[in-house]
């Protein structure tokens, strides 16, 4: 008898049993076990993680190899068959759900059980990048586990780049968004999350004039917001240290002044730019090989046109649109990480047919 864990949106619980019986007709389910929702067990006689998978509202499906009462003892001892899954040449990590109230926590199994199945197959501990993962599913009375390949859920491969090779060198100078106080803020918190999101080098508010003093507060109040809310996500998100982007005010045009020097790109955001098609295998290399990339962001009015002379880049990221204040670093920064990453594909590409090329002669 195969059993399932099956991961839905909650309230699609019975979405997913009805589509699943329409496919293989009756089975033994198990709706929201013990109250908690966006979980359905099945169990059949026969394999069917094919078929649960041809289902939308599926989200993710573990099988469940071993199952025991939910006591700590019973669950690290669990271990003992577990290691007949992982080789000693193999890496793995332990990734623990725990659901209601119990004498353990999540990071207790994950730290006694990891090393029990450490001990017993030589196996080394990888939470990054591990060859297997052990997926412990704690409920009230019953834990499940499940063994899947590590890449099966993997966020991070060594095969995708790292955007952060990039977003690391980019310092986003943002003109303050300024009116009505609670508007400002609530900008404030966009700008905030976005910076945060990106992990960026460094957020420079830069007003262009003299400004309200209250009115930049509340800016700069609902920047801190959005940063610190996004900024918790990333920890609990990221198997990695997180850390807050710097947050610092400095006048627009002393900014430039500033950065106006040697290894350092200034990038302008405007609808009078060039477009990125016409220009992106230059910007590319620039990319990277500057030490520091400074884009500058627009707010109610755009970058005074006077700093355009300046710039290294003026950049139409939409011909013939313009973004809300809102969506500029979002847009700008995936763009400028769109022509980073994509020049090596294309010198790829080039070599490739060059080395072909020479074959054929």
């Amino acid at each position: 008898m195969a059993k399932y864990i099956i991961k839905t949106q909650k309230g699609f619980e019975n979405i997913v049993v009805n589509n699943l019986k329409e496919i293989i007709g009756d089975f033994k389910y198990t709706v929201s076990p013990d109250g908690y929702q966006g979980i359905v067990i099945v169990e059949h006689d026969e394999d069917i993680e094919d078929k649960i998978l041809e289902i939308p509202e599926v989200e993710r499906v573990l099988r469940v190899y071993f199952e025991t009462e939910t006591e700590f003892d019973k669950i690290v001892n669990l271990a003992e068959k577990i290691k007949d899954y992982i080789k000693e040449d193999e890496t793995f990590a332990v990734e623990t759900k725990k659901r209601g109230k119990h004498d353990f926590s999540s990071t207790d199994v994950n730290i006694v059980l990891g090393a029990k199945i450490k001990d017993l197959t030589n196996a080394s501990v990888d939470l990054n990048n591990p060859d297997k993962v052990v997926h412990v599913e704690v409920f009230k009375n019953k834990t499940y586990v499940s063994i899947t390949p590590g890449e099966k859920f993997k966020k991070y491969t060594k095969e995708k780049r790292n955007a952060r090779e990039l977003f690391r060198k980019v310092v986003i100078v943002q003109m303050p968004y300024l009116g009505e106080k609670i508007v400002c803020k609530r900008f404030g918190e966009a700008i905030g999350r976005a910076a945060q999101g990106f992990e960026v080098k460094e957020l420079i508010i830069a007003p262009k004039e003299k400004v309200d003093a209250y009115e930049l507060m509340e800016f700069i109040k609902g920047v801190k917001i959005g940063q610190h809310s996004r900024y918790e996500i990333q920890k609990r998100a990221y198997p990695f240290e997180i850390k807050l982007v710097p947050v610092t005010v400095q006048d627009l045009y002393q900014v430039v002044r500033d950065k106006r020097r040697d290894n350092r790109l200034l990038i302008i955001t405007d609808p009078k730019g060039d477009e990125l098609s016409k220009i992106k295998d230059k910007l590319a290399y620039d990319l990277r090989k500057k030490r520091e990339i400074i884009v500058f962001c627009g707010s109610r009015e755009g970058i005074p046109r006077g700093l355009f002379r300046f710039a290294d880049y003026i950049l139409d990221l939409a011909p013939h649109m313009t973004f809300a204040t809102e969506h500029a670093i979002p847009a700008a920064l995936i763009a400028l990480w769109g022509v980073y990453s994509g020049e090596d594909l294309e010198n790829s590409s080039e070599e490739e047919k060059t080395e072909s090329n020479s074959n054929d002669e």
